[in-house]
């Protein structure tokens, strides 16, 4: 071997072992669902994200955390800190904030499809709640004791309707594909640029970076088919398949 294929050894080789490091980095959902190991059930929500940088570009999620440190206490609400993520998980879940993009039900499995907020653990639970008023046309209403659920999926501002559910549970859930809710006026229930986000979620950094004003001008809507942190942000506030 002469010593310039022996340099371009050199030279090649922590390429291509950065390279293959990059695949098994693990993304913040993992990380945090590695973390929550032990707690029997949450929600991890899509809070906000963001696209920073003009030449190099920086991607970050911030996650809303809904969990159970029993199975009979009472959910409890968490913000995390703000997380750098890569340019394909951003992608992946650009039409998602807002969104649970992953949870864990009262019987241990594990699901990382996108769903509306809720939908896996406690909309149409009897435990919590009931349906009120008839028909497609009915909504969900938390008991007096879990009326505080009722801010932390935003269902005053925007309730869940029994027809979204039926069909989230019926055609969608276990499937593997994200469920966005039917097109009102154009735009999808659920997800980044839904009826939901935008009237519940009006300031969010997405929604006031050009980012997110080049994504509602160019992207088209989805359909129901289918790290490091910067800055340090967290709250926290009380918080307590289910047929039809």
């Amino acid at each position: 071997m002469n010593y310039k294929s022996f340099l371009l050894i050199i030279l090649f080789v922590p390429l291509i072992n950065s390279c293959g490091n990059k695949n098994f980095e693990k993304n913040p959902v993992d990380n945090l669902i590695r973390d929550m190991n032990d707690v029997p059930i949450y929600s991890i929500i899509l809070n906000d994200m963001e696209e920073a940088g003009t030449f190099f570009k920086e991607y970050r999620h911030q996650y809303r955390i809904i969990k159970q440190d029993t199975k009979d206490s009472e959910p409890a609400e968490t913000l995390t800190d703000w997380y750098a993520v890569g340019e394909d998980f951003f992608n992946q879940n650009i039409n998602n904030m807002g969104m649970e993009v992953a949870a864990k039900t009262e019987d241990g499995k594990i699901t990382k499809t996108a769903a509306p907020p809720g939908y896996n653990n406690y909309v149409g639970n009897p435990k919590y709640g009931q349906w009120q008023g008839s028909g497609g046309n009915s909504f969900w209403a938390f008991y007096g004791q879990y009326a505080f659920m009722s801010s932390m999926f935003n269902l005053l501002t925007y309730p869940a309707r029994r027809s979204y559910y039926d069909d989230y549970r019926g055609s969608y859930y276990g499937t593997g594909r994200p469920y966005y809710g039917p097109a009102v006026n154009g735009r999808r229930a659920y997800g980044t640029n839904s009826t939901y986000t935008t009237q519940t979620k009006p300031n969010t950094r997405w929604s006031r970076s050009t980012s997110s004003r080049s994504f509602r001008s160019g992207s088209s809507q989805p359909t129901s088919r289918s790290g490091s942190r910067f800055g340090s942000s967290s709250s926290r506030s009380r918080g307590g398949g289910f047929g039809k």
